[in-house]
């Protein structure tokens, strides 16, 4: 007769990287709220986003219209985010006008950003890299 095989335990939330410790719980959602790294204004309340690893081209921070102008220029491959599911989540940010299929996520209140991407061909993710915001 062989020994009962042990219970299941539920999927693993994605691991966290050296520059996510401390900032993502066991079921893989933020622990703090997110912050614009600029003002301070609050972007996402504690577990408003899951923690995602994708790597996204983001333009060099600027201010909203000047963001959208150089979207086809240099910009960073960040690859660790918070995952948003619905845009009401969020408690505040704007969106650029459309680049391409792509919108970029900015602070509302002083439009610091890019802090994240959202295609539109996805109309369930908005991606907010961990770099470019601070965390309380």
């Amino acid at each position: 007769m062989e020994p009962p095989a042990p219970p299941r335990s539920p999927p693993a939330a994605p691991a966290a990287a050296p520059g996510s410790a401390g900032l993502v719980c066991a079921q893989g959602r933020n622990l703090r709220a997110v912050l614009c790294q600029r003002c301070g204004s609050r972007v996402l309340l504690p577990g408003a986003a899951t923690f995602a690893r994708r790597e996204l081209l983001l333009p060099a921070m600027r201010k909203k219209a000047a963001a959208a102008a150089a979207a086809g220029g240099g910009g960073d491959v960040l690859r660790e985010h918070w995952l948003v599911r619905d845009m009401f989540s969020f408690e505040n940010v704007g969106f650029t006008r459309d680049v391409g299929n792509v919108k970029f996520l900015v602070c509302a209140d002083c439009e610091a950003g890019p802090i994240g991407w959202h295609c539109l061909d996805d109309k369930d993710s908005f991606y907010v890299a961990l770099e470019r915001v601070a965390h309380e």
